[in-house]
């Protein structure tokens, strides 16, 4: 369904440009989509525990939301800095939560999990010609992401590791390669999944 959604939805449709102060998109429309298809669901409302990620850059520290609105959560955990205007909660200001949980393995293990699967996609764009802003702010959130996970990423069973450091974040028409690519790199591990699986189960 998600792969359905990511194809036909047109770029127009979500990306509300804005005179860039805080970011170049206000996200309004992104939140309008998020809550229509999460019917306005709070995050205490569904059947699987939840928790959704961000960073809170006035205190610089991970906020985890464990309750509210989903659409509202999530407009806050893809708010890149630089591009997406940050979301103001109380005495917080919100942005992407992969500024310091790029693979939030620690927050899942809070939560109780008993087997952590963890998939990086992160930006992984290719070092190379720093061609406008948007190149320069991803570039910059990649390598600190990267350095930062090095550290955490240790308390996962798995890490899935999809190779798309040749797809920019901003090519939203390469939806079907970056879905094959997942789908294969899973199906690479599947035999490990299922040997981890079995020997938690025995």
């Amino acid at each position: 369904m998600m792969k359905n959604i990511a194809l036909q939805l047109d770029r127009k449709t979500w990306l509300d440009l804005t005179v860039p102060k805080r970011g170049f998109i206000k996200g309004n429309c992104v939140e309008e989509i998020t809550k229509l298809l999460t019917g306005g669901k709070n995050i205490e409302d569904t059947n699987k525990k939840l928790s959704i990620v961000a960073t809170d850059i006035k205190n610089s520290k991970v906020f985890v939301f464990k309750k509210g609105p989903i659409y509202k959560a999530v407009r806050a955990s893809i708010s890149i800095p630089g591009i997406f205007v940050p979301v103001k909660s109380r005495d917080k200001v919100l942005v992407d939560g992969g500024v310091i949980e790029r693979v939030p393995v620690n927050i899942v293990k809070d939560m109780g999990a008993d087997i952590i699967i963890a998939v990086d996609v992160g930006f992984s764009t290719k070092p190379g010609r720093i061609n406008n802003v948007f190149d320069v702010i991803l570039q910059s959130i990649d390598v600190m992401a990267k350095q930062i996970l090095e550290n955490r990423i240790i308390l996962a069973d798995i890490v899935i590791k999809p190779n798309l450091s040749h797809i920019k974040p901003s090519r939203f028409d390469k939806v079907e390669e970056c879905f094959e690519i997942g789908y294969n790199e899973t199906i690479k591990n599947m035999k490990k999944i299922k040997a981890i699986i079995k020997k938690y189960k025995d």
